[in-house]
Parts: structure tokens; C-alpha cells; sequence
């Protein structure tokens, strides 16, 4: 029997990789639902080849256009997540959850209820409402599998193991772009250059978050929030070559480490086949790699972001949310040309200090209102305070 899948976000990076391994492995699945915002070209042409009957467009004139087009075919289209109960009548198999930013956070919730396995690639969920998504896998007795590669390395590394059994998680990075990069010249840094990650094929956002060792933060924190840690026990280290991915010491001396080839591929396929005998081709043991690893602190002077995990609370907070804003904010104006790179970590520190944002250190998300208000306010604030160059 085919399983039934449902794919949020199938026309960005991780969607497009997750689709193309559906569709090498063709007679296995049938893909019930696909969302995008804008890419309606894309969306189209995986509808067409997995015979999809319905559609989520969440941009209203996008949405118009391609409803009229299709309005002679068998194909659903809807406009939001608020339909999806007429979409599914049993839950489904597997859903992969990617779409970016904070318009991630509704869909990935509501579609919990209705999908039996869910692999959730949208960061901004597991960092601001981790306990309410946590709340509700429960509720729904819904399976979650982290895809983002350290997090995914993490949960096949320590298999269930109870957290007071672990010493230390490390978290390896690359270093980006501009790990020998002149510190003298950073606030020379081009928009071109700064998305020239030197292992990963990622979307623009991510990318500058790579470059600016943001998305190490965000990946901390999903790592606390996940496998339900302390932050002292976890910690960064530099690892150009990105193979390895993590490092796990356990309190009985034994340390295991975790390798990949850098490709999102592995951890999307191994969350998919889970328990199950199915191959796939990867490249032989790098022996050249293994025997050059090459690890190092983080330069703190280099990548001052890094700062902002000695501001975070030990209980998931509103504060996440506000970093996550202010981040996206900077990032943005950044790819519009509006500030320098290095205005991004200056900025973000000099936010992420402030009195009236650090309060919220103190207040839990209680529902996922709550954590789309308090971005929206916080987007005003910030953008009235940030001027271009």
C-alpha cells in the first residue's frame, strides 16, 4: 500500500529535496497535499507528476490565478490552512513541514491532527512554540522527526537515551563564507559573496544566517527545546569540511560521533524510511576528511551573534520569538541592500539587549496567537529604528 504524504512548502529548498525522493521512489507513496506561497510554476508541474488533487497557495492573487486555470481539472485549490479538514478525512503517513519563517508556524500546527508522522524543517516552530507543538504531537499521538542534519544526527545518535546519561552535545559549523575572511573588511562584505556558502546549496535566508553563525544559535536552542537539555550541556565548534555533524559524550566515557556527506538528502531520506530496509547511494567513507577534521572554537570577534545564547533563558520564552523577529528583520535588509553585513550581529545584540525585549525572558507562549502578535509588534519597532546606510 502507498503511503500518503503531504509536503508544506514543496517548492523551497528542503520541499524540492524531499520531493525529488518521492519521486524517485514513485510507486511507493501518493502525495496528497502540496503548499506554496508564490511558486505556482513549480507547484504545478509536481502536481502533474504525482497526480495531485489538492493545493494550498497561500498568496491571494496566486491563488486566484491558478484556481480559474485549473478550474476545468480535478485539482482543489485552497488559499489557506484553515481547509485542511476538508483535505483529510484519515490521517496520513508522513508530512514534511518546510515552510520558512514564522508563516510556518500555523500550518505546521494544524496539520499535527492529521498526519501520523511528522518531520518539521521549519526552525521557527521548534524555537518559539516547542511547547505547544510538543503539546500537541502528544494530544494527537503524532510522531516527530527532526530533518535538520545536526538535529536529526542528535536524535539517531542518543536513540532515547535519558538526558542525565549525556555529558555533551556539540553542534559542528562550518564557519561560512567568511571564516578566513578579513575581520578588517566585513563591513565590505557583498550580498553575493555572503550567500557563497562553501558546502551547502540553502536558500538566501539561511544562508545569510550561516554567514553570520545566527542559524548555530537557532540550532542550539531547537537542540535544548528537542531533546529537552540544558544549555550547558551543549556547545559549538568550528569544523570547515561540515561532515561531521555531531559529537555526543556520555557520562560513561564513551563519545560517538556522526557522519554525512553534506547533503540534506540522508536526513530527509533516513526520516521517511524509518525501520525500514530501503537503500540509498551515498558517497564511500571520506578517509581524506576523517583524517584532516579539523575542529575549532567559534571566534567570537568573527561571529558576535554567538553572544546572544548567553542572553537565553533556561525555559522556552516570548524572547525567542523576538530574536527570531529582530533576525529575520536584519537578514532582510541586508539581501535589499538597506544595511551592511556586519550590521546584522550589531544590530541583533544591540536589540536583543534591550529592556523592554528582555522581559519576555520570563513569559511561555501560551498559543500561537500569541507568538504572531508579539512579532508583528516587534517588526514595527525594529523597522522604525533600522536605517539604511
Amino acid at each position: 500500500m502507498k503511503k500518503k504524504i503531504a509536503i508544506l512548502g514543496s517548492t523551497g529548498s528542503i520541499g524540492k529535496t524531499t520531493f525529488n525522493i518521492f519521486k524517485k521512489n514513485k510507486n511507493d507513496f501518493e502525495i496528497i497535499l502540496l503548499t506554496t506561497n508564490r511558486n505556482v510554476k513549480i507547484l504545478l508541474k509536481q502536481a502533474y507528476f504525482f497526480n495531485v488533487k489538492n493545493l494550498i497557495i497561500t498568496d491571494k492573487k496566486k491563488f486566484l490565478e491558478i484556481k480559474k486555470k485549473l478550474s476545468k481539472e480535478k485539482i482543489k485549490v485552497y488559499n489557506n490552512f484553515d481547509d485542511l479538514n476538508k483535505i483529510f478525512k484519515n490521517k496520513i503517513d508522513y508530512t514534511m513541514s518546510s515552510i520558512s519563517g514564522l508563516n510556518g508556524l500555523i500550518p505546521t500546527m494544524r496539520i499535527i491532527r492529521f498526519t501520523k508522522n511528522i518531520a518539521i524543517a521549519n526552525k521557527e516552530s521548534i524555537i518559539c512554540a516547542w511547547n505547544l507543538i510538543k503539546a500537541e504531537l502528544v494530544k494527537r499521538k503524532t510522531n516527530f522527526i527532526p530533518v535538520d542534519s545536526e538535529h536529526f544526527s542528535i536524535w539517531s545518535v542518543i536513540d532515547r537515551i535519558p538526558k542525565y546519561k549525556i555529558d555533551k552535545i556539540t553542534i559542528t559549523a562550518s564557519g561560512g563564507p567568511f571564516l578566513n575572511f578579513p575581520l578588517n573588511k566585513f563591513n565590505k562584505i557583498s550580498i553575493k559573496s555572503a550567500l557563497k556558502h562553501p558546502n551547502w546549496s540553502m536558500g538566501k535566508k539561511i544562508s545569510i544566517d550561516s554567514a553570520t553563525m545566527m542559524n548555530k544559535v537557532f540550532e542550539v536552542i531547537e537542540a535544548k527545546n528537542i531533546f529537552d537539555l540544558d544549555y550547558k550541556q551543549l556547545s559549538i565548534l568550528i569544523h570547515p569540511k561540515s561532515y561531521v555533524h555531531t559529537i555526543v559524550k556520555f557520562n560513561n566515557g564513551l563519545t560517538k560521533i556522526l557522519v554525512h556527506d553534506t547533503n540534506m538528502k540522508i536526513p530527509i531520506f533516513n526520516s521517511i524510511y524509518m525501520n525500514e530496509n530501503k537503500n540509498l547511494i551515498s558517497n564511500k567513507l571520506d578517509l581524506k576528511v576523517l583524517n584532516n577534521l579539523c575542529f575549532d572554537i567559534i571566534d567570537k570577534k568573527r561571529f558576535p551573534a554567538v553572544k546572544i545564547l548567553e542572553l537565553l533563558p533556561r525555559q522556552i520564552s516570548l524572547f525567542e520569538t523576538i530574536l527570531v523577529t529582530i533576525n529575520d528583520i536584519l537578514v532582510n535588509k541586508f539581501l535589499n541592500n538597506e544595511i551592511k553585513f556586519n550590521d546584522i550581529s550589531k544590530y541583533l545584540i544591540k536589540f536583543a539587549n534591550n529592556k523592554e525585549y528582555l522581559k519576555f525572558k520570563k513569559m511561555m507562549p501560551k498559543n500561537i496567537d500569541h507568538i504572531i502578535e508579539l512579532s508583528k509588534i516587534v517588526s514595527l519597532d525594529i523597522n522604525s529604528k533600522v536605517y539604511k546606510v
